[in-house]
């Protein structure tokens, strides 16, 4: 299809010279052949170059890569800047090859990075380890672009051996390094970029965001299916437009049948910003960054373009890589492709009694999530004492969440208490659950929670609801993570999966999403591993009583 020869006509949008003018763009072997100002053109339609998300986790699409691709050029998406850290949590430098490899069969352009937390923590059980002598064989595939988040912000901050001598790795194939350090400011901000971390999607206040600038920083301004911090931060692009890009981080495959950078385009738009200085940020600063091969829609390029009806809707009919076309008018023109389900999971069922909770106290630590935000706060509160043991409390919305260790048989689950999910029945339970991927639940009963749980035990690997005689599961037989299953379908699943959980009470727009950054411990302040409740500000286990 390369060879393919063809022309298209409309209003060109050139966001080098900031111009817009009739013309046409003739393709040819995959590549721009030239372009001509012809003011007689009568097609309204704009030509322009394809978007990028600066930074997303294919995973937490629960699609694999080609199937990633097939939802995403729908909306003229034509590359992403993706960290593999989900896989490799489970299966490694193996796991980050799987992506890569997968990619490539399809008409779309992955860029992948070099895990460099895997595990985040040693607070937690992961399925594998990226030290410094794998990184340095990632950081040297031409196929790996950058080091991905540097999550251990306290290590980068005091000069911690192990994670400087990861960062020399970088340096040493002069690759960029993506940050993670969620609210650090001052002499701690500048001290971690000084470590040579380039990048931040992790700010959710304009003032974070602009000391982080300051000190030579670029920031992602982070919308996702989770977390959403674009009318937060968006107000930076008035005097700070080539420091910024757009990205997901994360999104779950309803949210990304929907829509994907076009969305944070159009709304950036309609708030009155000029098109020119949004489309730079979703195109040439990424690729000026993390020096990628995506075209600009200038003679000689890579003809990776997309056609839109107006630049104020923003509809998208047509989206173009190495000039192949591969989406028209809302429907995807990329074909599925087989793939292989590697996977690690060995845990067995659990009990009821395996997640009792005997009261120790008189007051316990609950976790308050917050909708749209990873960050968590720190509520005290009295338990709810059944028979001598702590269980959830429905009307006060303290129900009972629960970590279990995927990668080993018999080990006892971590139990705690979370306020904010709002359910009044039923549990949920999942596989994906930040960063090492343990399987986590959140219910109104034992006996619910535990039927969620073995759900996912049971399918080794996938989201779960369970509530009294109602069991469903969108099973994820790759990492216990994704599914090879078509996009288009599992975005359908996962919908009714989630359409479930909100009938069951939660409040949140995206409960999954939510809980499954309930064990991220790199984000403060309390969180859940599987071997306990965690302090993200002290970076220390702390105790469930009072």
């Amino acid at each position: 299809m390369k060879n393919h020869q063809y022309t298209l006509s409309g209003n060109i949008v050139d966001i080098h010279s900031e111009t817009i003018f009739k013309g046409t763009v003739s393709v040819e072997n995959g590549c721009i052949k030239n372009i001509v100002k012809d003011d007689s053109v009568t097609e309204d339609s704009y030509i322009l170059p394809g978007l990028i998300d600066s930074h997303i986790h294919i995973e937490s699409s629960m699609l694999i890569p080609s199937e990633f691709a097939r939802l995403a050029v729908v909306h003229g998406t034509v590359a992403t800047v993706s960290d593999p850290h989900e896989i490799a949590n489970v299966l490694g430098i193996d796991g980050i090859k799987y992506m890569i490899e997968n990619g490539k069969k399809v008409p779309f352009k992955f860029y992948f990075g070099a895990s460099s937390c895997v595990p985040a923590t040693p607070f937690e059980t992961a399925g594998a380890e990226l030290g410094v002598n794998e990184l340095n064989q990632l950081m040297a595939m031409d196929d790996i672009k950058y080091m991905a988040e540097m999550m251990n912000f306290p290590g980068a901050i005091n000069r911690d051996p192990f994670v400087m001598d990861k960062l020399a790795v970088a340096k040493k194939y002069n690759k960029p390094v993506d940050g993670h350090a969620p609210g650090v400011k001052g002499e701690a901000a500048k001290k971690y970029i000084e470590a040579g971390i380039t990048t931040d999607h992790e700010c959710f206040t304009i003032e974070e965001a602009l000391e982080k600038i300051k000190y030579g920083m670029k920031i992602q301004i982070r919308e996702g299916s989770a977390a959403k911090n674009f009318e937060a931060l968006v107000d930076l692009l008035k005097d700070h437009a080539d420091d910024i890009l757009f990205c997901s981080d994360d999104k779950h495959p309803d949210d990304l049948a929907e829509g994907h950078i076009n969305q944070l385009v159009k709304r950036a738009v309609d708030k009155g910003y000029d098109i020119m200085k949004v489309l730079k940020n979703v195109i040439l600063n990424p690729i000026k960054h993390y020096n990628l091969e995506v075209g600009t829609l200038q003679p000689g390029d890579p003809a990776d373009m997309m056609v839109v009806d107006n630049l104020i809707h923003f509809n998208v009919l047509q989206t173009y890589v190495n000039g192949v076309k591969v989406a028209e008018n809302g429907k995807t023109l990329i074909k599925s492709v087989k793939a292989k389900q590697p996977n690690l999971f060995v845990a067995n069922p659990v009990s009821v009694d395996d997640i009792a909770v005997a009261a120790a106290g008189e007051k316990i630590k609950v976790i308050e999530s917050y909708a749209g935000e990873l960050i968590t706060g720190v509520l005290t509160e009295v338990p709810k004492i059944e028979n001598g043991y702590v269980v959830s409390d429905v009307e006060r919305d303290i129900l009972k969440i629960v970590v279990l260790n995927r990668y080993e048989k018999g080990v006892k689950p971590a139990v705690a208490f979370i306020k904010g999910f709002g359910l009044k029945q039923g549990a949920l339970a999942s596989s994906v659950a930040h960063d090492s991927h343990n399987v986590v639940a959140v219910g109104t009963s034992d006996q619910e929670i535990v039927d969620a749980i073995n759900q996912v035990i049971a399918a080794k690997g996938g989201v779960a609801v369970s509530d009294d005689n109602y069991q469903a599961i969108l099973p994820l037989p790759v990492a216990g993570l994704m599914s090879t299953d078509d996009g288009f379908k599992v975005a359908e699943h996962y919908h009714h999966l989630d359409q479930k959980a909100h009938d069951l009470g939660s409040s949140l727009r995206a409960p999954f999403m939510t809980m499954s950054f309930m064990a991220l411990l790199v984000i403060p302040d309390l969180k859940l591993s599987d071997k306990g409740l965690f302090d993200g500000t002290t970076f220390s286990f702390t105790n469930l009583f009072l």
